[in-house]
């Protein structure tokens, strides 16, 4: 079963964007974190930036399910493989014939067309 990108990063992003997990050790910030304006500078860039990565996640998910749609037609997942049969020729013999057969990806045979 293949997973496609688009659906494990749209899941992540939500629980990212929930999870809130953004942090702000109090020793890096060169200003007073007790200070109101920092404080709530630091929780509106914390949303900004979660709502700009939900969009470039958006984008990236949508152009990718886009590009495989429009690929999709043109996939042609069927290969040819080779089986053999055992027969009994006419002065008794037993032979292996090879023969062809179209399976496709997941090597189940397609029946031929009539």
């Amino acid at each position: 079963m293949k997973t496609r990108f688009s659906s494990v990063l749209i899941p992540l992003c939500a629980a990212g964007l929930l999870a809130g997990c953004v942090s702000h050790p109090a020793e890096q910030s060169g200003t007073n974190p007790a200070n109101p304006g920092v404080t709530v500078g630091h929780a509106v860039g914390s949303a900004v930036g979660a709502v700009a990565g939900t969009v470039a996640g958006t984008v990236a998910a949508g152009a990718e399910g886009a590009a495989d749609s429009a690929q999709a037609p043109f996939k042609n997942e069927h290969r040819i493989v080779r089986r053999w049969r055992t027969e009994t020729t006419a002065d008794g013999r037993t032979i292996q014939v090879p023969y062809e057969v179209e399976v496709d990806e997941n090597g189940r045979e397609i029946p031929p067309k009539k």
